[in-house]
């Protein structure tokens, strides 16, 4: 958790920013990253250094060369713990002339964030505004994992407070709800086809360190989890170097984080090759319908991208795996044929464990769209017996675009201090939605429709044209209209517009 007195500091530093003549958040954080990885870099040849002292060897993995650049600046010079101390004039000079062009020539060693440096520009435009920023910076302790990586989330949360840029980021509360109901496990391998900042792959991370601290006690757990857990595409340049310095803050050493147009023709190396999907998919994004994987339009013929990255969730997805993804409304009840093919799809021959509706406001102040996750497991042999339903109402935080958190920070999320209240839960429904998921198989079967949460047999959807939106299925209070039958609604219908028509008719004889 952030100081106050740490978070005060980033809001000045945005503010520097932004009077500085950098008003794009996107930006901003762009610049931050860069000066972190610099950072990790000087850490990372320091901890090379020692090891080498120690053994009375030669430095083995020497990430700053012997000698200077071809402008004549030794590269000792382009360390942050060197001119991290040198006047603010001859700073600005250093960075922007010879440590960016270092930075840029890191990319062939292999690793994750090098590559994502090869293009680094640096943008902060006076020699004031970049010794703000660095004496910052070297403030936050970088051997603390859970400071640093507090620290570049509460940055990431000011993108999504911007606006417009706002959409590359999911609410960290409804990841990580996500992520506790898929319970990673150390032998996972997952994926997020569409990454952006990295939220879900870090979460997931973050996870597996509270619930497996075993992963660093051996050997071959640890390795995978540094080296072939996680995965994630995007095909946004500035996303990948802000995801993977996500990762890197949360500490994980080489995650694969690549630039990839997930829906595009080549993502064949990757059938099958994953265990667990968190992912939140563009909903109305622009489709290059061309260049479109010809596999993912065999399996539903349609623009639409929700449903085509469905489609390849299940590609990339081994038997056995298992995804959550937030959805747009519309995939749960669209009369398209493409739509109702796809639930079709994933109720018939895979198994569709869940569906969570999301309260309208959960992505203001930038989106108002309706969502849902839905929980599968790919099976290609069917499955699906009973659909949990729940109807989260609220999630911690205001339905407005302020979204500002309706009870103290303890209290918030999907593990408060304490069990919350019926008060309380009225305005926090994360803890009771993940406890109630982990009775689906048992207490849950037997709920009404007409309470927060209940089990839907597949016959009934089946019975409903695979329609998968709660309303469906939920019972109403008053008058117990059971959705799920629309022939009992259409009866009732008739009869009362045979009330109406001989009230009608017997007000007019008494008018006559």
């Amino acid at each position: 958790m952030l100081t106050g007195e740490l978070r005060s500091k980033v809001d000045a530093l945005w503010n520097a920013f932004w009077s500085g003549g950098i008003a794009n958040p996107i930006e901003v954080i762009e610049q931050i990253t860069y000066l972190l990885f610099l950072r990790r870099l000087d850490d990372l040849h320091t901890v090379e250094e020692r090891k080498a002292q120690r053994l009375g060897k030669p430095i083995e993995r020497r990430i700053y060369p012997e000698g200077s650049d071809e402008r004549g600046r030794a590269y000792e010079d382009m360390r942050w713990s060197r001119f991290k101390n040198f006047e603010a004039s001859e700073m600005f000079k250093v960075v922007g002339e010879h440590v960016f062009p270092f930075l840029r020539s890191l990319g062939g060693d292999g690793r994750t964030y090098s590559h994502h440096m090869k293009d680094a520009r640096f943008t902060i435009p006076t020699p004031a505004l970049l010794t703000k920023v660095v004496d910052l910076m070297d403030q936050v302790p970088m051997d603390d994992r859970d400071t640093k990586g507090d620290l570049y989330e509460y940055m990431l949360s000011k993108i999504a407070s911007a606006g417009q840029n706002g959409q590359f980021r999911t609410p960290r509360h409804i990841i990580r709800l996500m992520v506790e109901m898929t319970a990673p496990t150390p032998k996972d391998t997952i994926c997020d086809p569409a990454s952006g900042t990295c939220g879900f792959l870090v979460a997931a991370g973050e996870y597996l360190r509270e619930s497996h601290p075993e992963i660093f006690r051996d050997a071959k757990l640890r390795e995978h989890f540094h080296h072939g857990m996680f995965h994630g595409y995007d095909f946004d340049n500035t996303m990948l170097r802000i995801g993977s310095m996500n990762m890197a803050l949360h500490g994980v050493d080489n995650p694969d984080i690549r630039y990839k147009d997930s829906l595009g023709k080549e993502h064949a190396g990757d059938e099958e090759a994953y265990s667990l999907i968190l992912a939140n998919p563009p909903f109305a994004g622009s489709l290059d319908y061309e260049n479109t994987a010809k596999d993912l339009l065999d399996t539903v013929k349609t623009k639409k991208t929700e449903l085509l990255f469905l489609a390849l969730f299940l590609r990339l997805l081994k038997p056995g795996g298992r995804a959550a993804v937030i959805v747009p409304d519309g995939v749960l009840f669209g009369s398209s044929k493409a739509h109702k093919e796809l639930r079709k799809l994933i109720v018939d021959t895979h198994k569709l464990d869940a569906v969570v509706s999301l309260p309208s406001g959960v992505f203001k102040p930038y989106a108002g769209v309706s969502t849902a996750i839905l929980f599968f497991t790919k099976t290609n042999s069917g499955g699906t017996d009973h659909v949990w339903f729940y109807d989260l109402r609220a999630d911690g935080r205001s339905l407005d675009d302020k979204r500002t958190p309706l009870l103290a920070d303890e209290l918030l999320g999907v593990a408060p201090a304490r069990p919350l209240t019926e008060a309380e839960h009225e305005k926090n429904n994360l803890p009771d939605a993940l406890a109630r998921w982990r009775q689906r198989d048992g207490a849950e079967r037997k709920r009404a429709r007409t309470e927060q949460s209940f089990c839907v047999p597949k016959a009934d959807i089946q019975g409903n044209g695979f329609d998968l939106s709660i309303n469906r299925y939920k019972s109403m209070v008053h008058g117990t209209v059971e959705h799920d039958k629309p022939a009992e609604i259409f009866k009732r219908l008739a009869d009362l517009d045979a009330e109406i028509a001989k009230g009608m008719k017997a007000l007019e004889g008494m008018l006559k």
